[in-house]
């Protein structure tokens, strides 16, 4: 049968709560199989897993209950290996890249932090930041909305506007962030954020880090910001 994998971590990390369920249903006993200095949390696979919330959750919780007695280098939800045997295999070859993870991830969490704009207040911003593109706004407006010709011209110089603010705010929200992690990680790019970034966290540090966010949205009112976390350290595991 087929491993499901939840996480790697040291041989010596405390033992798991009697009766950890994984995914599945009916859930699967969650159970460690160790190597060396390493030992991974796995369960059976079950053969129809598909991304459902009871298996999300499950995934979420095993690492979560795991995490809280050590540091845990979680995998991404559907990680399966043909076998026990497979599992053994990679933690024997890759011992020592997934212990230099284990102690650069020790005591941390993830953060993720998606920005957006309010886009009247971004409006408003970019029109009294550039004269020219004001003065065209207001001719527009004085004479009933302006011609299609110039109702084009407009727009494209406000896209272009609110575009090239859209990359300083990205730039801005790391800067303004990062301070206060030890690490940041870029996620991938979405046409629906301007910033799309992980930052690696102390975990006892999890406050300031809060701070920080909140002390960003009352300093740029423009901003939506959207936080997630504290999480596991997906996007800082290979």
């Amino acid at each position: 049968m087929s491993t499901y994998v939840y996480g790697i971590a040291r041989s010596s990390h405390p033992s798991l709560p009697e009766e950890l369920g994984g995914v599945g249903n009916p859930p699967r006993p969650v159970r460690v199989i160790a190597h060396g200095s390493l030992a991974a949390l796995v369960s059976d696979a079950p053969e129809d897993l598909r991304p459902k919330r009871r298996d999300l959750l499950a995934h979420q919780t095993v690492l979560a209950e795991a995490g809280a007695s050590g540091p845990v280098l979680p995998m991404r939800f559907g990680g399966v290996s043909p076998d026990d045997a497979s599992v053994v295999s990679v933690l024997g070859e890759r011992e020592g890249h997934y212990l230099e993870r284990l102690d650069a991830l020790d005591g941390k969490v993830e953060y993720n932090v998606k920005a957006t704009h309010n886009e009247e207040a971004v409006l408003h911003q970019v029109l009294a930041e550039d004269p020219q593109l004001r003065a065209m706004s207001e001719a527009n407006r004085a004479s009933g909305g302006g011609t299609y010709e110039q109702k084009l011209a407009l727009g494209e110089r406000v896209v272009a506007a609110v575009k090239a603010r859209e990359a300083r705010d990205a730039v801005l929200v790391q800067q303004a962030l990062e301070d206060a992690t030890a690490d940041v990680c870029a996620g991938p790019e979405s046409t629906g954020w301007l910033a799309n970034i992980s930052f690696l966290v102390d975990r006892d540090a999890s406050h300031a880090f809060v701070d920080a966010v909140d002390q960003l949205r009352r300093e740029q009112t423009h901003l939506v910001l959207q936080v997630n976390g504290p999480l596991p350290p997906y996007s800082f595991v290979e």
